[in-house]
């Protein structure tokens, strides 16, 4: 806790308004407390509609078949794996600020680190749906599980399809005990705060008790608490890298053109950041709003993340780039076809698309006054979301569509029901995030008054 005060002090503060413990926790627990607002009900409407459509997607795809969707022969590929690509990538930026940011001690992280680790654990269970369904019988989907089988008669291990399974029931695993384990401390100061007048106060205080394993604040519970999570932590930062490394896999251990190269694994990790930090933006600017957390989810924390934004922005240009020069320098012309024909053939228009939001867009954050300005970053978030989407379905759509045959080529055109389950997992999403608003702290009680200055002990004769 020493490093910590030190680093603070000589830092601009990261809550602003000198607020005290009681007053922290009066604002963090406002939205479990009290009635939502009209403009809560009217954004859970919005994604219970998405949900819904994407509910009567999903259903029409179970009972007819997936040849309600676009998918050909010999794009197999499409929507359901760039939901899934996409999904995946969200879920990373909540374990890189909670996992990675923590080990570094940025403690600037502390007020948007719990709705991350939310975010994280809602995405991995939007991009979970999808490989389930691209099976067409979901029904058998436990063949998929990676239990042992002596004759290999379902589950193929040395396919990178099953790496997946390993890689996201893993990851997604260790984020949501990750995200649990940070929420004990937060649920016993919910148990204490709720007083019993009704009978669901009552339920309410029992939930918060179960849920909080018997947290009384004792210096021994601290310690147990804080060795936790320091080993989730450094448990976790590894599959940052790893999960979505494996996932370029599928790409990059095939012979397609435009997917055999090196350069997949940290390009799709590049990315995944890129976009998890994107929508790490959009959230907490609506939050922030919402609940009026200007004071404690600050401009100075929202220009660290929007910093980051941007140098993983130039991360993503730069293997644009190389991309075309690894096309052209190896004079492979099957190659060398593919790049030109993302950038001038029939889906050209996704790709200019891609560039545009994902490299020119988040360019104005060299300038102060644009990392500052809400309206701007939110602009910029969702471009980049928009941008990152279209980055997966250039890979797949292209290169699948384009192949080493004429006689093989078609062109993809999606159907309604591909639209559908896409906004249906957007409506999970924010569907899940709206609720994880209502019933549990959407800030990190404990972390934040580690930052808050009134709540710094004094250290007079101290050098630092």
């Amino acid at each position: 806790m020493s490093e910590q005060v030190k680093d603070f002090s000589k830092h601009i503060p990261l809550v602003e308004n000198n607020a005290t413990s009681a007053q922290l926790d009066d604002v963090i627990a406002a939205p479990m407390e009290k009635y939502p607002p009209i403009r809560w009900w009217i954004c859970f409407a919005v994604a219970l509609s998405l949900l819904g459509f994407g509910a009567y997607s999903l259903i029409r795809t179970v009972y007819f078949g997936i040849g309600e969707w676009g998918n050909n022969n010999p794009v197999f590929w499409a929507f359901d794996i760039v939901n899934f690509v996409f999904w995946i990538g969200i879920g990373h930026a909540g374990t890189l600020i909670s996992a990675v940011l923590f080990l570094f001690r940025q403690w600037w992280r502390n007020s948007i680190a719990r709705a991350a680790e939310a975010m994280t654990v809602f995405a991995v269970i939007c991009a979970m749906i999808f490989p389930i369904i691209h099976t067409g019988r979901p029904w058998l989907a436990h063949y998929l599980l990676p239990y042992p089988s002596e004759r290999n008669l379902w589950t193929n291990f040395t396919s990178p399809l099953e790496w997946d399974v390993f890689a996201v029931t893993t990851y997604g695993t260790v984020s949501f005990v990750f995200w649990y384990v940070g929420l004990i401390p937060d649920f016993g100061v919910m148990r204490d705060r709720t007083k019993i007048t009704t009978f669901m106060s009552g339920v309410r205080k029992y939930i918060y008790t179960v849920l909080s394993w018997g947290w009384i604040n004792s210096n021994r519970h601290w310690q147990h608490y804080e060795r936790t999570y320091l080993i989730l932590a450094g448990f976790a930062t590894p599959l940052v890298f790893s999960v979505h490394t494996i996932v370029s896999f599928d790409f990059a251990t095939s012979v397609i053109p435009g997917w055999h190269t090196t350069i997949f694994p940290p390009y799709f990790v590049a990315g995944a950041v890129f976009s998890g930090f994107a929508m790490v933006v959009s959230v907490m600017t609506i939050v922030r709003w919402a609940y009026h957390l200007e004071h404690i989810i600050t401009i100075n924390t929202l220009e660290k993340v929007n910093k980051i934004l941007m140098a993983t922005g130039l991360m993503v240009g730069y293997a644009y780039g190389m991309e075309f020069f690894i096309a052209w320098y190896g004079q492979n012309p099957n190659e060398s076809f593919v790049f030109y024909n993302r950038a001038f053939g029939p889906n050209s228009l996704g790709y200019w698309t891609m560039v545009i939001c994902n490299v020119v867009s988040p360019q104005i954050f060299w300038f102060r006054k644009a990392r500052r300005s809400i309206l701007v970053m939110s602009i910029v978030a969702i471009f980049v979301n928009i941008g990152m989407w279209y980055e997966r379905y250039t890979i797949i759509v292209s290169s699948l569509s384009r192949d080493y045959l004429q006689s093989s080529w078609d062109r993809y055109e999606f159907s309604i029901i591909d639209i559908g389950l896409l906004l249906g997992s957007f409506g999970l999403f924010f569907t899940l995030v709206l609720l994880f608003t209502r019933f549990l702290p959407v800030v990190a009680m404990s972390e934040i008054k580690a930052v808050a200055e009134n709540n710094q002990p004094t250290h007079h004769g101290d050098n630092h």
